[in-house]
């Protein structure tokens, strides 16, 4: 095809309108992240929350916005493929020099999309793989910026450091954050920092990450041939004033931090791919599909994963098989034994006891989208038309998805087509797990999973169905919740405790003898269906006898109703300086080796 572009002012249009789009949406994306400053500052709790869920919705609008365009003015649908040619070639010409190329062609290709026939989802019309080069791309100011403490001492960097990001609010003690800093690195570190070296340097990200009632200070020193990352969460004092929580060196626990069972952050990013970069160096194991998805570039991260599962099945011969665990009622669920996701169809038919459809399941999915998830549940990502090869497919799957799942699939002589499908991370079935776990990991699953209940519930969500079978084990032994079909806010839910019965012929009939609301739960029926095994229900006892409770679901649901945002700290207890220091009545300075 060579068609000059000059010939073709529709390409050219379209080229331009497209890109248009994108460049709309970015920059709401990031004027709400610049906001996400000034309603940290601003102690604005619940416009935090509000913020994280509209931000979500940006993207698929200015998808709409730019699809009814091209419809409307360039009768996008009926383009001939010539012209699509060449207008995927013009815009690679106008993403030269831009900041954000990567997140560009992603929308270019969901456009696309939603106006052409799956048929044409390859590399001649969108971009299955990137055209454009992400690497050394400028922005201004840097995306990270340097700290020599060898020029000021460690503490006046660790000062400057947080005067960089120039919130408005006060910090209560600059100097005792600093000796708390230095104090937590020797202790982390044995009781002993490096010697410093010529080059030692503390490379800091130019934008905070905003999450929740935190502000996180994300960067790595480097000494020698070595690099430590790091993360120091930021909060507000009672009065209002900042001052710095922690400091975490683990990387397991910074990659707890950036897991997708919690919300997305808010970061003013010029140049997204720059922050991955980083990121990527801090957490090496961590796809870049997810850091993109943690960065509020959830359709980038999809992007990502999808080609990362082009890329294994091309590299891998393992098939699809269906998952173990006992099988859902709703859901019908395989996975790849060699890739650590699970692939989720909705069922055709629900089991009997499944009072739901398939527009509330996928609602329901949609409300854990849009919450935050504090931890314990479980992100989806959320795929239509997805095609895989259908050699790779066990024949008990086939045969299950076949019966289970027809009106989801569509089969070729080579591939299997699934018209809508929920993917997550992989993780070992709660009951599972207590199958075969020995005492003490079994006793600190179960307070796992009371831990979970309790934080969902403060969360204002209420899990519906408890049981083990719906609650994964994370490989750091945390305990996520990610079956949502029957899910409710709290505030919606009506606690009840069960009236004595009025005689005993009633407490003998099939019927209760009090009425039940559709709303309506009973705590005390909890312990019934969970606490069969002796051992789990005496650890369950111990430390969540108030889950079989009304009063403590009361009580939750009145605080959330009264505006309340509880704190959740998404690193360990013991690693706030409050609690690691509390035992130090006069803190003395350690000697600085930088």
């Amino acid at each position: 095809m060579e068609i000059p572009a000059g010939k073709n002012p529709v390409a050219q249009a379209v080229a331009h309108a497209m890109l248009d789009g994108f460049n709309k949406h970015y920059r709401l994306i990031r004027e709400s992240s610049r906001q996400a400053k000034e309603r940290f500052e601003s102690g604005d709790w619940l416009g935090v929350q509000r913020a994280v869920r509209e931000r979500i919705s940006y993207y698929d609008a200015r998808v709409r916005e730019s699809v009814a365009l091209l419809k409307e003015k360039y009768a996008a649908e009926r383009i001939d493929d010539d012209t699509w040619q060449l207008t995927k070639l013009l815009y690679i010409g106008l993403l030269i020099n831009h900041k954000q190329p990567e997140l560009a062609e992603t929308f270019f290709n969901s456009v696309f999309c939603k106006i052409m026939h799956r048929t044409y989802f390859n590399n001649e019309f969108i971009f299955v793989w990137p055209a454009v080069s992400t690497e050394f791309i400028e922005s201004d100011p840097p995306a990270y910026r340097s700290f020599y403490p060898n020029a000021v001492g460690l503490r006046q960097a660790i000062r400057d450091i947080c005067a960089h990001f120039g919130w408005s609010r006060a910090f209560v003690s600059p100097d005792n954050d600093a000796d708390n800093v230095v104090r937590s690195v020797l202790r982390q570190m044995g009781g002993r920092l490096p010697v410093a070296e010529a080059n030692f340097q503390v490379q800091v990200l130019n934008s905070a990450f905003y999450r929740n009632k935190a502000a996180y200070i994300v960067g790595k020193a480097i000494n020698g041939d070595q690099e430590y990352p790091f993360v120091v969460p930021v909060l507000h004092d009672s009065k209002g004033r900042l001052y710095l929580d922690a400091i975490l060196l683990d990387p397991a626990q910074i990659r707890t931090l950036f897991s997708l069972s919690r919300a997305y952050f808010m970061v003013d990013m010029e140049v997204p791919s720059a922050y991955v970069k980083f990121l990527a160096g801090l957490m090496p194991h961590k796809p870049h599909g997810e850091i993109y998805t943690m960065l509020g570039l959830g359709k980038q991260g999809k992007t990502m994963f999808y080609r990362d599962l082009i890329h294994h099945l091309r590299h891998s011969q393992d098939d699809f098989i269906i998952a173990p665990g006992i099988p859902g009622m709703v859901m019908s669920v395989f996975t790849l034994p060699s890739f650590p996701y699970v692939f989720k169809a909705i069922r055709d038919v629900f089991g009997p006891s499944k009072n739901v459809d398939h527009a509330t399941v996928k609602a329901k999915y949609q409300l854990v989208k849009h919450h935050d998830r504090v931890g314990r549940m479980a992100d989806t990502l959320e795929f239509s038309l997805v095609a895989l090869p259908k050699r790779r497919f066990s024949a008990a799957l086939l045969d299950e998805l076949r019966r289970e799942c027809a009106s989801l699939l569509e089969e070729t002589e080579d591939e299997i087509v699934i018209k809508h499908v929920y993917i997550e991370r992989r993780m070992k079935p709660l009951n599972l797990y207590l199958d075969s776990a020995d005492e003490e990991r079994r006793e600190a699953a179960v307070r796992e999973y009371g831990n979970a209940i309790k934080e969902l519930a403060y969360a204002n969500i209420f899990p519906g169905d408890m049981l083990f079978k719906n609650f994964g084990v994370t490989r750091f032994g945390r305990v996520v919740f990610y079956d949502y079909d029957e899910i409710e806010y709290m505030t919606d839910c009506n606690f009840r405790r069960i009236p004595p019965p009025p005689n005993p012929e009633a407490e003998m009939a099939d019927e209760p003898w009090y009425s039940v609301g559709p709303h309506d739960v009973f705590p005390e029926e909890f312990g019934t269906f969970l606490l069969g095994n002796p051992e789990t229900r005496r650890v369950f006892m111990q430390h969540h006898a108030d889950l079989l409770e009304p009063e403590f679901w009361q009580q939750t649901r009145q605080m959330i109703l009264d505006g309340f945002v509880p704190d959740f700290f998404p690193y360990p207890e013991e690693m706030r300086f409050c609690r690691m220091f509390a035992a130090d009545a006069r803190p003395q300075r350690e000697a600085e080796t930088a």
